[in-house]
């Protein structure tokens, strides 16, 4: 009997246990399966992500190969216009010597500009890419233009209106040109202009990158004492000299002289 009871005793006390346990665990708080929160970071960007990365020079809207093209049309018009020059007669025309003496000048301002016109024809067909050269050959161009077109009338009045046709055809050929290459040119200017608004940003957000970095670091100002400057000069030295020791203030103070020794 006492065996039977200590055996119900101990099973009632287990399925307590067991019925115990459910309880227990709804009571604790269930562990939290999300990781902790975070703090908040300061992302540290590299200045190769703030600043912007200059333009390089884009001309792929201009084949290369077209330039050259439009270069040497460039060059056969003025060979064009040089060989009709050769047909000119002025010395044959009737007029009087001040109009035959402003026509030569025309002429021969009209044969300098070609042969500058040449010269940067030349210049920009070795350097393609550069806007000087470009801008010089258009500017020369353009001041061609006008002495050829007064040359051209003159010619179609006092020589034959057939040579007159030659010239303007030539002139047209050289107005053709000087607007194929602006297009060019003015890529050309766009790229650089580009490329100074992309440096000048670069140097903008250098220099504000370098004040915050330098923020804190740089030591307050330390106040300086007054010092009397001492001047150094010729000037100076010929007032000094002038002025003899009497203008040391030491020098000019009398000496007290010694006490007499007793016998």
């Amino acid at each position: 009997m006492r065996l039977t009871a200590m055996l119900v005793v101990f099973l009632a006390f287990t399925m307590g246990a067991r019925a115990a346990q459910p309880q227990q665990s709804q009571s604790q708080p269930p562990a939290s399966s999300s990781t902790p929160p975070q703090t908040e970071s300061i992302e540290t960007v590299s200045p190769s992500a703030v600043i912007p990365r200059p333009a390089t020079p884009d001309t792929s809207s201009v084949d290369p190969a077209q330039v050259k093209a439009l270069l040497h049309q460039l060059w056969l018009a003025e060979f064009r216009i040089n060989d009709l020059l050769t047909e000119v007669h002025p010395e044959r025309w009737k007029l009087s010597e001040e109009a035959r003496s402003s026509f030569g000048q025309t002429l021969a301002t009209l044969r300098e500009q070609l042969t500058a016109l040449e010269g940067w024809r030349s210049q920009l067909d070795n350097r393609p890419d550069s806007i000087y050269l470009g801008f010089m050959t258009y500017s020369a161009i353009n001041a061609t233009l006008p002495r050829l077109d007064a040359v051209t009338r003159s010619i179609t009045q006092r020589e034959n209106a057939s040579l007159g046709a030659q010239f303007s055809q030539a002139g047209n050929q050289l107005f053709d040109t000087q607007q194929s290459l602006q297009p060019y040119l003015a890529a050309l200017l766009q790229n650089q202009d580009e490329i100074l608004v992309a440096n000048r940003n670069n140097l903008a957000a250098c220099q504000s990158q370098l004040s915050f970095a330098m923020r804190g670091r740089v030591a307050p100002a330390a106040p300086m004492k007054n010092v009397l400057p001492e001047f150094k000069g010729s000037r100076v030295r010929r007032n000094k000299a002038a002025a003899g020791p009497a203008a040391s203030p030491r020098q000019s103070q009398p000496t007290s002289a010694p006490p007499p020794k007793k016998p």
